[in-house]
């Protein structure tokens, strides 16, 4: 039963990518690991190029991401807060590597664009460790 992938512009048998796939759920789920870095060297051993490899495992990761997320929504254990915080965070450099990659610019983004940010919140968090830690000792 072959499927046609019209970005990788070759034909695979589905039962091979459903069987993929089994094998990598299966394995995720046993060591409780991300199924992104098995998904994407199977493919491209299974014959799909790189970037399409990349590319699909990553909307998998997406789609198994957004699953759990509501199971454990359900259970009450998602903080609305950080999230919605992390996706505002997020959004300014995802626009900017997209617009750059878009107007064909090799770098995907300014390295401050993403790197500025990062280090900001690293010197918070470690400030904030440090405030606590002094706290606990000193008390």
């Amino acid at each position: 039963m072959d499927l046609y992938l019209p970005i990788a512009n070759l034909s695979v048998n589905a039962l091979v990518i459903v069987a993929l796939g089994g094998v990598v759920g299966l394995l995720s789920g046993m060591f409780g690991v991300g199924g992104g870095f098995l998904t994407t060297p199977l493919l491209i051993f299974y014959g799909i190029p790189p970037t399409v490899a990349a590319a699909s495992a990553s909307s998998q990761v997406t789609g198994a991401s957004v699953s759990g997320a509501l199971a454990h929504f359900r259970r009450g254990g998602v903080d609305i807060h950080m999230g919605l915080v992390m996706v505002a965070g997020g959004i300014h450099p995802a626009k900017v590597s997209t617009s750059r990659r878009a107007r064909g610019r090799r770098s995907m983004a300014n390295p401050l664009d993403v790197e500025a940010p990062a280090a900001c919140l690293g010197q918070r968090r470690s400030i904030n460790r440090l405030r606590i830690c002094s706290e606990q000792c000193c008390a």
